[in-house]
């Protein structure tokens, strides 16, 4: 496991991790701790053992490998890349993933966030995304209540999944919850890990996963939505540009255009 790119304090002990959860920053330790718990059960050895929850410390056990976020990815990693994924989206049955909370950053929050922070938002490709966000969003919401629930991991920054030469396991749970499929994949390939420092070949990854017409119309539009949500944070939070490369939300805004125009 890694702790190049944490938010929070994490002791890495010889088969063990222990994560603390400030109060002062994102995630949720009961969060990481019913995923981590529904994985051991219903997919184990995806997702670290879950030991103890003791105040904002889940105890976990240590998981070997590399994470995928820096390194020059191949056909093998996204092979590995897409099984996880998919184990991940199928292990917890819906009837169980529908009575989770829902993750952070679904829809509705995104939304409400790209509203808050661009009310005087001028910038071409800002505007053009506010523009499409305007007739998109009871779509993007009826899509959202209309699909089969899964456990949502909700972060896709590639540091969460761990190849150990054979696979990838993934790490990483405190925002999970009740999301569906279109939703988890865009926001992996749509992550600004995928590109900013490593090269995820989107298409490739995507073309891993069986997916209907009514599922690849709604993973183009959530595409959209994280698209639009990361040149938000790019350009809004001081925070986010200062720990990317120069140009970086000039190339976030070139992306969401070419992804508006498809």
């Amino acid at each position: 496991m890694t702790t190049r790119w944490t938010t929070h304090g994490v002791e890495l002990l010889p088969t063990t991790v222990r994560k603390h959860f400030r109060p002062d920053a994102d995630g949720d330790p009961s969060r990481e701790w019913r995923a981590l718990t529904l994985l051991d059960r219903h997919a184990p050895g995806l997702a670290p053992r879950p030991l103890s929850l003791a105040a904002r410390t889940v105890t976990m056990t240590r998981l070997p490998g590399v994470p995928l976020r820096g390194t020059d990815l191949t056909p093998t990693h996204l092979d590995a890349l897409a099984h996880a994924t998919d184990r991940l989206l199928h292990a917890v049955p819906s009837d169980v993933a529908a009575r989770l909370p829902a993750r952070r950053w679904d829809v509705a929050a995104s939304v409400a966030a790209i509203r808050h922070r661009t009310r005087h938002a001028s910038a071409p490709a800002l505007t053009a995304g506010l523009r499409w966000l305007a007739d998109a969003e009871f779509e993007l919401l009826a899509g959202s209540a209309a699909a089969v629930p899964v456990l949502g991991q909700a972060d896709g920054n590639l540091a969460n999944f761990l190849w150990d030469g054979a696979g990838v396991r993934l790490v990483d749970f405190e925002d999970s919850g009740r999301s569906d499929r279109p939703y988890e994949l865009a926001e992996l390939v749509e992550h600004i890990s995928t590109w900013v420092d490593t090269d995820l070949d989107a298409p490739a990854f995507l073309a891993r996963f069986t997916l209907s017409p009514a599922d690849d119309a709604r993973l183009l539009q959530c595409r959209r939505l994280f698209a639009l949500l990361w040149l938000v944070f790019l350009t809004a939070d001081p925070a986010t540009e200062a720990r990317n490369p120069p140009g970086t939300a000039a190339r976030q805004a070139a992306r969401l255009l070419a992804l508006l125009d498809r």
